[in-house]
C-alpha cells in the first residue's frame, strides 16, 4: 500500500494521460475540457489526491499567512485583538500564525525570524516591554514584507500604526479622580522606554495642570505592571507621607492586586482611597468593587489592523505612503471610583 502522498502524476499514470493535463484540469484551465476535467478529478477524489498548498502558494511567492505576535495572549486586550485580526484575515482567505513573546527582546527577534523563515505575506505587532530599537525587523523591510505595529507606538518609519489615544485614556481617567474630590493622585505607570506609558502619564500630568494640582515627581512608581507588581505598587501607596486619595493605574492587572491589597489593609475603596485602571479586562467588572477602567477596543483594533495590511499585501509592487489610525479610548465607571 502506498505510504507517499498522491501526486498528479499518480493521477496522470492511472488515466494515462500527460500530468501537465491533470495540473491544468486541478487549477480549472480553460485549456482542459469539461468531460476531461471531470474524469481527472473524480480520480484523484478516488485516489485520496490532496493539493499541496503550501507549494503552490510559494511557487506564487505568496503564504496566504498572517504573523501575529502579541506579548501575551493571556491579557484580555491582545486575546480581543487576535480575535479581530483572525476573523478579518479569514474572510479576506488568510491563516493567522499567533506567538507570544512574553514581554522579552530576545524571544521577539527568534519570532520575528521563524515568522521571516516561514515566508509569511505579513506581520502584525505588538512590541515587548524590553523592545528599545527594532534592528530585528529590518529584515522585514528588506524583503518587503507589509508590517504593522498596534496597541504599543514605536517611532520606526515606513511602518503602518494602529494604536489608542493613550494620552486621552490617561487625562480621561485623571480628570475622572479630581471629579471625584481626589487631590493627591498617584500614577502606577509602566517601563519609562515605552511610548505608550509615556503617553497615559502626559495625560495624567495635564489634567493635574489644568485643575491647578502640582505634579510631585514621587508619586509616579515606574513597574512592569505584573499581577505582582501591584501589591508592592499598594505599599508605597500606604508609606507616603501625604495621604493618597486616587490611583490612576496604566492598566488592570496592577490595579486590581493593589485594591486587593488596600482592602486587606482596612482601605475603604473608593471612600479612603478611588481607583481607575486601564484595559478593561473581564475581571474588572466582577471584581468587588467593581474596577473604573478606559477601555482599549481589542478586537477593533486587530479588524483595523488586519484590514490595513491585507491592503498592504494587495498593493506591495505600489509605494504608499504609511497609516496611522489612531482610535479613541472610552471610560467606563464604576464603583471603585465613585466617591460622590
Amino acid at each position: 500500500m502506498k505510504n507517499t502522498p498522491i501526486t498528479i502524476h499518480d493521477i496522470a499514470k492511472s488515466l494515462g494521460i500527460d500530468s501537465s493535463t491533470v495540473s491544468r484540469a486541478l487549477n480549472n484551465s480553460d485549456r482542459v475540457s469539461l468531460k476531461t476535467k471531470k474524469k481527472i478529478i473524480e480520480k484523484a477524489n478516488e485516489l485520496g489526491y490532496q493539493r499541496n498548498i503550501l507549494a503552490s502558494n510559494l511557487r506564487k511567492k505568496e503564504t496566504r499567512t498572517i504573523g501575529v505576535i502579541v506579548p501575551r495572549i493571556s491579557r484580555h486586550f491582545f486575546s480581543s485583538a487576535i480575535s479581530g485580526i483572525e476573523e478579518t484575515a479569514f474572510k479576506a482567505g488568510y491563516k493567522v500564525i499567533i506567538c507570544q513573546s512574553l514581554e522579552k527582546l530576545e524571544r521577539e527577534i527568534s519570532l520575528i525570524n521563524t515568522l521571516r523563515e516561514n515566508r509569511v505575506d505579513a506581520v502584525i505587532m505588538s512590541i515587548s516591554m524590553e523592545t528599545q530599537n527594532y534592528n530585528h525587523l529590518d529584515g522585514l523591510t528588506k524583503e518587503n514584507t507589509p508590517m504593522l505595529i498596534f496597541d504599543r507606538h514605536c517611532n520606526v518609519p515606513g511602518y503602518n500604526n494602529v494604536l489608542l489615544d493613550d494620552f486621552m485614556g490617561g487625562y480621561e481617567a485623571t480628570m475622572h479622580l479630581i471629579q471625584q474630590g481626589c487631590k493627591k493622585i498617584a500614577h502606577f505607570s509602566g517601563p519609562k522606554n515605552l511610548n505608550v506609558y509615556k503617553n497615559r502619564l502626559k495625560g495624567y500630568k495635564v489634567a493635574l495642570e489644568e485643575n491647578d494640582i502640582p505634579f510631585k515627581e514621587e508619586l509616579v512608581i515606574n513597574s512592569r505592571l505584573m499581577k505582582e507588581d501591584g501589591k508592592e505598587l499598594a505599599q508605597k501607596v500606604l508609606q507616603y507621607p501625604q495621604k493618597i486619595d486616587g490611583i490612576f493605574c496604566a492598566n488592570d492587572a496592577a490595579a486590581i492586586s493593589a485594591m486587593q491589597y488596600l482592602k486587606k489593609k482596612k482601605v475603604k475603596i473608593p471612600e479612603d482611597i478611588a481607583i481607575v485602571g486601564f484595559s478593561n479586562e473581564p475581571i474588572s467588572a466582577v471584581i468587588e468593587p467593581a474596577l473604573s477602567t478606559i477601555e482599549q477596543s481589542g478586537s477593533e483594533m486587530g479588524k483595523i489592523a488586519t484590514e490595513l495590511v491585507l491592503k498592504q499585501i494587495k498593493n506591495k509592487s505600489i509605494k504608499t505612503e504609511p497609516e496611522t489610525i489612531v482610535l479613541k479610548p472610552s471610560l467606563i465607571i464604576r464603583d471603585s471610583s465613585k466617591k460622590i
